[in-house]
């Protein structure tokens, strides 16, 4: 993910002088030590979290840590002043919208893993490598397969996939590589962005239930911006495209079939989307409900698996059966276990997610949000701030971003919810370290896919960026 601490020093100057009340009823800190001492320690978090790859310290502890800290800080303040509830009903608040965000991406992770482990994706990646496509071929179908799986799964699973097919096919062809990398990263960001699966923050946004004058920003609403989308993958990929060798690799790799009931995973998977869309859209219930309850088929099919393995091979002996058992074979009734694909979550993820959240949480209640909000969306303007957005996220990361701008809560149009959704979600594309794709394909491609080299064509992703932002005002603008 990108991190950076721009973020937190916008907030540190935005401070002097420009104290407003927190919260209405609550005290303002945003010219007290308290505050001062917040955004010092969440400064001082995020620069750990830059330094994960040099340090390998997991980036959800130092943020876990401040949070704690900030909202301790906070607490001691208010009850010190009479104030007995306040912060806590503040931090309820802030652990009921991380709970069903969290709750929701953890559904989503156990089918990816569950597909993981039926080998869906290894299957794919074998099929593209055997089929032999010429590098520029390549580049395309990989960038094209990105943009619209990311929707579904999340864009990070999608770039590694991709990038897999990248390098078992030309491994050696830095140039190619570099390319291919860098338009795995713009179409799996870019593809997330006319998807509320697609990315942490089109989830948040949705799960928000903003009503604006045009309606609210429900599930649909977000298909809006598929055109933006693929014009900004479309844009930088059209121009990288004669920059790619035009050269024609051989296949390599072995054929990898897909385990028993793959294909019935997926469809649960499709069925759970539409439970959660069902629940938000038809029942006003939160999408979290509907997830949880697809969590339910899996549960299910988990256990008819169970039963059904050793009666699908007759042939083994009982011995054979043990040992199928206690190996944990593939395929078997061990190795399919619902709370295994649960554990292999990724909760350094979910729990960098929960830092975040009540540490910006925190921010917001001590005031500085309020201030950031006057700063951005009335003395800029809604349009720039929500430009703005997408650039700062290429430099912090932009949950952090997008959960500030919730928190502000602006009065915006349907057309600026969803700038400020597009540009949060494709922003990241900028920069290597602006997306989790980004930061991942770099450990993936080590030496081929390089911060310097993402740089280089970082003009040309800026002109995708900002065609994809003409676009979306030119095509959507009966709901600005």
């Amino acid at each position: 993910m990108g991190k950076s601490y721009l973020f937190i020093a916008l907030l540190t100057l935005l401070a002097p002088g420009l104290a407003l009340a927190s919260g209405g009823e609550g005290l303002d800190l945003t010219q007290h030590w308290v505050g001062y001492a917040s955004i010092g320690i969440f400064a001082i978090a995020y620069l750990l979290v830059m330094a994960e790859e040099f340090t390998h310290l997991r980036k959800s502890k130092p943020v876990i840590l401040a949070a704690g800290i900030i909202w301790a800080m906070i607490a001691g303040v208010y009850y010190s002043h009479g104030f007995t509830t306040e912060a806590e009903q503040a931090v309820r608040h802030n652990l009921l919208e991380y709970a069903e965000l969290m709750l929701f991406l953890l559904v989503a992770m156990t089918y990816i893993n569950a597909m993981d482990e039926r080998n869906v994706f290894e299957a794919l990646r074998s099929w593209l490598v055997q089929k032999g496509f010429g590098l520029r071929q390549l580049f395309w179908i990989t960038g094209l397969l990105a943009f619209f799986i990311s929707p579904v799964a999340d864009n990070l699973t999608t770039a590694l996939l991709m990038c897999a097919v990248v390098m078992a096919v030309a491994g050696d062809n830095t140039k190619f590589v570099l390319l291919a990398c860098i338009n795995i990263v713009v179409a799996a960001n870019a593809g997330g962005a006319f998807s509320p699966f697609g990315d942490i923050t089109t989830l948040m946004v949705w799960q928000k239930n903003i009503q604006t004058a045009q309606g609210p920003v429900n599930f649909w609403a977000f298909f809006a911006l598929f055109i933006p989308s693929v014009v900004n993958w479309v844009v930088p990929a059209a121009v990288m495209h004669f920059a790619v060798p035009n050269e024609q690799p051989s296949g390599a790799g072995e054929a990898v079939q897909m385990k028993r009931c793959a294909k019935r995973i997926i469809a649960f998977f499709l069925l759970t989307i539409f439970t959660a869309v069902s629940f938000h859209n038809f029942l006003h219930m939160p999408p979290v409900i509907g997830m949880l309850t697809g969590l339910a088929y899996l549960q299910f099919f988990g256990f008819y698996l169970k039963k059904t393995y050793l009666k699908d091979h007759p042939h083994l002996s009982v011995a054979d059966q043990a040992e199928v058992e206690h190996d944990g074979q593939m395929g078997d009734i061990v190795s399919f276990d619902v709370f295994n694909k649960v554990a292999r979550a990724e909760w350094d993820t979910l729990l960098f997610f929960y830092g975040v959240v009540l540490c910006v949480g925190g921010l917001g209640f001590i005031g500085y949000l309020a201030l950031a909000s006057q700063a951005m969306y009335v003395d800029l303007g809604q349009t720039n701030a929500n430009i703005l957005v997408g650039i700062l996220s290429a430099i912090v990361d932009n949950i952090p971003v997008m959960f500030a701008v919730l928190t502000m809560m602006p009065d915006m149009s349907m057309g600026q919810w969803l700038l400020v959704t597009l540009t949060a979600g494709v922003g990241g594309s900028l920069l290597s370290i602006g997306s989790a794709a980004g930061v991942a394909l770099m450990g993936q491609a080590r030496g081929k896919y390089t911060f310097f080299g993402h740089l280089k064509w970082a003009p040309v992703i800026a002109l995708g960026y900002a065609a994809s932002i003409t676009a979306h005002l030119w095509v959507n603008a009966a709901i600005f």
